[in-house]
């Protein structure tokens, strides 16, 4: 390897898109609950050991909690319990040697820790990522009316990235999915669209944001701020609607917002993590990532990271795990990507598509470099 490279194994990374561990003990069930994006019960008689990310765990996992690569779940799960879910999390967050999390709150945030408890578990800095829809909620619930609601939501949007966020998060595709309108929506629909959320939370409504005028003004009013703008596309949990988080969905909408700059990520990505390269090819301000993908297709990790690598730009790609709840998800999201990347680097290289002098070079860009440029964090 040329001088002044470093093993893959060593590769800096920023997780630009995690989220915080959770902090109590977890039997067998509640761990089986944490290795599927699926909320219904398991068929009787399975487990969700059985798996590419179950194995997975027993593969690299295992091993850090002093067992047999490979070990039984059964030996897993006791071995986790005796060693104490903080042990189990300091083990496994130091292992992935991550330089730098960005952390979304918007999800279950009362059963993980904050960006601050993560990183003093793992030692690294941590930043948040904001949930437009979230501050959406807040804002209602805190006494906004219809008339100031645009308002108050683009000024707690101006606010939260004043405080520090890193930046922002939409999950647009839980709320009706991605083919939203392109443009920025009128002041007076947007009043309107308040106005019947908020009659209807009088009447005992929810207080769950799903209008498309509402989100597209927050998604606006982030884009507004510069800092980087996330959308969760993809696979995700039942919540959410496969066909309607097709990253394609937002070609208009980027279109529309590639004027003014502002860096958008889209998230995940898989199975269409050929349409998000190739859209990031095709706009100057999108990036993507494979996210937790990388995790859940296990033994072929590779495969999947080789197929985003075809049309997205190496400028343009990000890492992240997605990671949530179990510790373990953060130290395989990283140990995954950083093995993967090398195999796949390495077989350019050999064939001669690279020079060796590439593959630090790309790497270092793909696993950390694009998040300092995109995110400005010069001091990470």
């Amino acid at each position: 390897m040329p001088d002044g490279s470093r093993p893959v194994d060593e590769l800096v990374l920023i997780d630009h898109h995690v989220h915080g561990v959770v902090s109590g003990d977890l039997d067998r069930d509640a761990i089986e609950t944490m290795l599927t994006e699926s909320t219904a019960p398991l068929p009787p008689g399975t487990t969700a050991f059985d798996t590419q990310l179950g194995f997975a765990v027993r593969r690299w996992c295992a091993p850090l909690l002093d067992l047999n690569a490979l070990a039984p779940a059964d030996d897993y799960v006791g071995r986790r319990l005796e060693l104490g879910t903080d042990e189990v999390a300091r083990r496994m967050l130091t292992a992935a040697g991550v330089s730098a999390w960005l952390v979304d709150t918007g999800y279950q945030s009362e059963a993980v820790t904050t960006p601050d408890q993560l990183a003093a578990l793992s030692d690294t800095p941590a930043r948040e990522i904001v949930r437009l829809e979230s501050i959406a909620e807040r804002v209602a619930l805190a006494g906004s009316t219809a008339a100031a609601f645009a308002d108050d939501l683009a000024a707690a949007i101006s606010a939260a990235a004043a405080a520090g966020a890193a930046g922002f998060k939409s999950i647009a595709c839980y709320r009706g999915g991605l083919a939203l309108d392109p443009e920025r929506p009128a002041l007076p629909d947007v009043r309107a669209a308040a106005d019947r959320w908020f009659r209807a939370l009088e009447e005992g409504g929810s207080a769950r944001v799903d209008d498309q005028v509402l989100i597209r003004h927050g998604i606006w009013s982030a884009l507004d701020t510069r800092l980087p703008l996330q959308f969760h596309t993809g696979y995700g949990d039942a919540d959410s609607r496969l066909h309607l988080s097709d990253p394609a969905l937002l070609h208009e909408f980027l279109a529309a917002s590639q004027e003014l700059g502002t860096p958008v990520m889209l998230l995940h990505c898989y199975p269409y993590h050929r349409q998000a390269g190739a859209l990031a090819a095709l706009f100057p301000h999108v990036y993507m990532d494979v996210g937790e993908a990388l995790n859940h297709v296990g033994a072929r990790s590779a495969t999947v990271l080789a197929e985003a690598l075809e049309l997205t730009p190496f400028y343009k790609m990000l890492y992240s795990s997605d990671a949530f709840g179990l510790p373990e998800l953060h130290y395989l999201g990283a140990a995954g990507f950083r093995r993967d990347l090398g195999t796949i680097t390495a077989d350019f290289s050999a064939s001669g598509a690279w020079s060796p002098a590439d593959v630090p070079r790309v790497s270092e860009m793909i696993g950390s470099g694009n998040a300092r440029r995109a995110y400005g964090l010069s001091t990470v």
